[in-house]
């Protein structure tokens, strides 16, 4: 793992020169037999250190990049809307995050950011997000229904992001408009912090900053995602122009590795998002390592949202959180559709050497 705050450890050969010249054959047998050999490329992947992040980690701490010879350095940003700079002017190869009304806009300027692949998705009983409100708003009866929104600061990660959508449908189920409460951009782990100095009165943060904010007892959780946006793309892998492009064997090579990442977790996970068997723990030993939190109580503590191990996006989802973008007059260049910024070749090619996912037994 190579982080851009971390100076990687080095690590001995194992075995001395015999098992390093025993290591050298195999990986040049393993090359002829291939009939490809890579030059090793550098690849650096911007994220939030959210949970959905995992098949990312995953193909890194299995050698899936390695095997590719890929490197990457993972950055992490406060939030998805922040990268879209950094994928614009192509100083980040790929970002692993939600879309948000400033990508729609760049890629409307003409700016060539690519939707590649799924990354999560919040479906009925798996969602990343949970609306949470002070829990002294609850215990002293302030807060009832969604209808008592009405006058709270809110937190969100960035205005314009694929959870602003959300905050605005739980405003229309409780008969509010968005002018009805005031939003504020936090980070999802600023956001425990400001509900337990009181900063703000609810936020909707996404795993493992949920449950970290509840385990503060500052917090308590009144709604899920998927109760208001029962099926919601909620973020993705996007390439840069100069990556999709400039060497697109690299890209699409990636992506078989991160698709591989993706299917490992998923083999972990029973049919209700909860971690089981060894697979189960070497996961929750990866999402420890790599991610903000350090407990593995915390990663087992939730139900994990759903990645599609073919990568294929829910387009239907993206269609309406643009129209809503839109409706809110963020969107500069009304003729931009969703069917400009999706590209999924590199998927297609990925599932087609890596064969249709079929859980593991």
């Amino acid at each position: 793992m190579n982080r851009r705050d971390q100076t990687p450890e080095a690590k001995p050969p194992m075995g001395g020169n015999i098992d390093m010249r025993l290591h050298a054959l195999i990986t040049a047998a393993a090359i002829v037999l291939s009939g490809t050999a890579f030059a090793q490329t550098k690849v650096t992947i911007g994220g939030t250190g959210s949970a959905t992040d995992v098949g990312l980690w995953v193909a890194d701490k299995k050698g899936y990049f390695r095997d590719e010879n890929i490197q990457v350095e993972f950055i992490t940003f406060d939030s998805a809307v922040r990268m879209v700079t950094s994928l614009a002017s192509n100083s980040l190869d790929v970002g692993a995050g939600g879309h948000s009304a400033g990508l729609f806009n760049a890629i409307g300027r003409g700016i060539d950011i690519r939707i590649v692949s799924d990354k999560s998705q919040n479906v009925t009983g798996r969602g990343s997000q949970k609306l949470i409100v002070r829990k002294d708003l609850v215990d002293s009866g302030r807060y009832k229904s969604l209808a008592d929104l009405k006058g709270m600061k809110i937190a969100v990660s960035a205005p314009g992001g694929s959870a602003a959508t959300v905050i605005l449908k739980f405003l229309e189920k409780g008969g509010l408009k968005p002018d009805d409460v005031e939003q504020v951009s936090l980070s999802f782990p600023q956001m425990s912090v400001a509900l337990q100095n009181k900063a703000v009165d609810a936020a909707l943060p996404a795993e493992p900053s949920v449950t970290q904010a509840l385990r503060t007892g500052a917090a308590v959780a009144v709604a899920n995602d998927y109760d208001v946006y029962p099926i919601h793309q909620i973020s993705e892998i996007l390439y840069s122009s100069k990556f999709a492009t400039a060497n697109p064997d690299v890209a699409r090579r990636f992506m078989r590795a991160f698709l591989r990442g993706v299917r490992y977790h998923n083999d972990s996970l029973n049919n209700k998002g909860e971690f089981t068997g060894a697979r189960g723990d070497e996961i929750v030993s990866i999402l420890t390592e790599y991610g903000p939190y350090k407990d593995a109580a915390i990663w087992r503590s939730f139900i994990f949202a759903y990645c599609n191990p073919d990568g294929a996006l829910h387009l239907p989802s993206l269609k309406e959180d643009l129209t809503i973008f839109k409706q809110q007059g963020l969107i500069e260049q009304p003729k931009v559709e969703i069917d400009q910024m999706v590209d999924t070749s590199f998927v297609a090619w990925a599932v087609k050497e890596l064969g249709p996912y079929k859980k593991a037994p």
